[in-house]
């Protein structure tokens, strides 16, 4: 029934409160794109829980491959919770922060009926590898910083208007840190959130492409939300 569940993706939840003045076009882009990741970071630690859509696409060769959708909710210290609608309209998927297994609820409507695995699991892993525990808004915060510490970035990119802030980043792979990749990273000015991420390899064949919508945030969702 499991074998070919694929959960999330970099779910880069970025979540951010308030908006911030534009970033000089005169800067170089490395520098903008830090500027981008300590609001992201300062903002961050206000935050408490918050959900949001998601559709996540895979490809394979360039070729689109596989779509997935499903709501994800949030709460501090990293508790998960995941709510497919495609391709599996009943799966929900729980995690616990620091746990080394993931619950798996086939059913939403049997909810007696469920399952645990270990998050190195292949079945709980995306078609990128990528587990449950590497797909909040911490992680991905981590991984910008991280990046743009180590990784020179590439030709400028950074582009914003009056809604958007759109760059192109270069890192290594998000999963086990060992082939150069680039991702283009869309933030709404309007609430600092992150509204689409695509992910290519060098090449520039697209791997992953992530579409982010409706996210709420510190609405207090209430603990039992996250226990299966």
């Amino acid at each position: 029934m499991f074998k070919s569940v694929s959960i999330f993706s970099v779910l880069p939840l970025v979540l951010l409160v308030g908006a911030g003045s534009s970033l000089s076009s005169d800067r170089p882009a490395e520098n903008r794109v830090l500027t981008v990741v300590q609001k992201m970071d300062s903002s961050f630690k206000t935050v408490e829980d918050y959900t949001c859509e998601v559709e996540q696409i895979f490809y394979q060769d360039g070729v689109e491959d596989q779509r997935h959708r499903f709501k994800f909710y949030f709460k501090r210290a990293k508790r998960i919770r995941v709510d497919f609608s495609h391709p599996y309209p009943s799966l929900t998927i729980f995690y616990q922060d620091d746990d080394s297994k993931a619950t798996v609820i086939p059913f939403r409507f049997l909810p007696s009926l469920k399952f645990q695995f270990s998050i190195d699991n292949p079945l709980l892993k995306t078609l990128a590898g990528q587990r449950i525990n590497q797909t909040d808004m911490g992680y991905f915060i981590e991984f910008l910083a991280k990046n743009l510490g180590k990784i020179k970035q590439g030709r400028d990119e950074f582009h914003e208007d009056g809604e958007q802030i759109k760059f192109l980043f270069w890192a290594m792979d998000y999963i086990h840190e060992k082939n150069p990749e680039k991702y283009q990273i869309y933030i709404s000015k309007r609430n600092w959130l992150p509204i689409r991420i695509e992910r290519f390899n060098l090449e520039d064949k697209p791997l992953e492409a992530t579409f982010i919508k409706n996210y709420t945030i510190n609405t207090h969702l209430e603990d039992k939300l996250f226990i299966p």
